[in-house]
């Protein structure tokens, strides 16, 4: 079984300071109702990408209030993950041929994790994200099975779509990030916001001169104006369009742009992307591209130390690096996509945008209105405190776990 995780010793009472007393007080009043049950979660990787990062702090947490919660990871080998990456577009609406034999593939992989992953000991079972989908085949006893979609499905190629619905119908509840990603369903759907952790190594305070430190590594000028976007290298984060936005302003402010990310074990298709990012960025010495190792601290200094961010998705599940930015006071300009709309509000806390066109005319007005720029920052960190944290993810997790465990005992509820 794939358990072979320790995670961080986190304590709930740690959270106090930012979110107040009255919040978890309310976590304790749920979790005591759950205290001894077991939860699993299951997803394909345990690093990269913003389901990972939450599961590496959500899981801690939960046994700190009482539970006792694992995380497990599937196994799959390089043709089960680019099979998935292509699901995954195609869920999100790109034209994509799927064969039988791929679908059988997907298949014969969460058969074998089947056999690896034990599900019968827990009270709660989440599989996270299509990938795993397939495992619900194990359900029985007394286990309450959640599917929790992190991506958009709401206009999916129907074909795959057709083929995931198969299992997701034999859960006992679905979460979606946002009500528009969600599919018709004959079991209870419930929508939950995904979470930054505040006291992470991503996004707790760092001293000034840390973030001077990460920027005298890679050799960033500090003496002029810094827009980043931290992704993934993905074609639906658009890193292209974010250096075609960034050659428009600099005709008339100059600047410096830093592309930062890396790949995930789960995308096969990470490389090509930075391969064509680099050949964009090819002889402008202000043009920093990044292919970071997993380090945290790394990516918090490089965010405290901009004055932009971009999150410039064409397709987002959530888009959890615009939290983070928010979070550290930054104004973000975001692509108008998914999750985005929920946390960049026009106007308060950083500007929507539908082109590289609209990205560069909004940068230049903040370039132009420091004040301004403050402020959207400002607003953005509270927007953050009271609705992405955390804590207010776990809450949300409790009410939906005492919901099916209620269920099952034929106690009903308003879905």
């Amino acid at each position: 079984m794939a358990l072979d995780w320790a995670g961080p010793e986190l304590k709930i009472d740690d959270y106090a300071p930012i979110v107040g007393d009255a919040q978890l007080a309310l976590l304790r009043r749920l979790a005591d109702r759950l205290r001894g049950k077991r939860v699993l979660h299951i997803n394909s990787t345990r690093s990269g990408g913003g389901v990972a990062e939450i599961l590496r702090r959500m899981v801690p947490l939960m046994n700190d209030l009482g539970l006792q919660a694992d995380w497990a990871v599937i196994r799959g080998n390089d043709e089960f993950y680019a099979i998935t990456k292509s699901f995954h577009n195609a869920l999100q609406g790109e034209d994509v041929d799927f064969t039988r034999e791929k679908f059988d593939h997907l298949y014969e992989c969460n058969r074998d994790n089947m056999k690896l992953i034990d599900t019968d000991a827990y009270d709660f079972v989440v599989v996270h994200d299509p990938q795993p989908a397939a495992m619900v085949e194990k359900k029985k006893g007394r286990a309450r099975w959640i599917w929790r979609c992190h991506i958009d499905v709401s206009h999916p190629h129907r074909g795959v779509w057709n083929y995931l619905y198969q299992y997701v119908c034999r859960y006992d509840a679905a979460i979606f990030s946002m009500s528009e990603f969600a599919q018709e369903l004959p079991i209870r759907e419930v929508l939950i916001h995904p979470s930054i952790d505040p006291l992470s190594e991503k996004n707790h305070e760092l001293d000034q001169a840390e973030i001077d430190a990460v920027y005298s590594h890679y050799d960033i000028a500090r003496d002029k104006p810094v827009l980043l976007q931290v992704s993934r290298f993905d074609r639906f984060k658009d890193p292209l369009g974010v250096v075609k936005s960034y050659k428009m302003v600099k005709k008339h402010h100059d600047c410096t742009l830093i592309l930062a990310g890396g790949t995930a074990s789960d995308d096969p298709e990470g490389e090509a992307v930075l391969a064509e990012v680099r050949e964009q960025a090819a002889g402008d010495p202000d043009i920093h591209v990044l292919l970071l190792p997993h380090d945290d601290r790394l990516i918090n200094a490089l965010q405290r130390g901009a004055d932009i961010i971009y999150q410039k998705s064409l397709k987002e599940g959530f888009g959890l690096t615009v939290s983070e930015a928010l979070w550290k006071g930054k104004p973000v300009i975001g692509g108008s996509a998914g999750g985005i709309a929920l946390q960049v509000h026009d106007g308060h806390t950083g500007y929507l945008v539908e082109s590289s066109e609209g990205a560069s005319y909004w940068t230049r007005f903040m370039l132009e209105h420091p004040e301004t720029r403050r402020h959207l920052g400002q607003v953005g960190r509270e927007h953050v405190r009271r609705n992405f944290l955390t804590t207010r993810n776990l809450l949300d997790y409790l009410g939906l776990f005492l919901i099916v465990q209620d269920d099952a005992r034929g106690l009903h509820y308003i879905h």
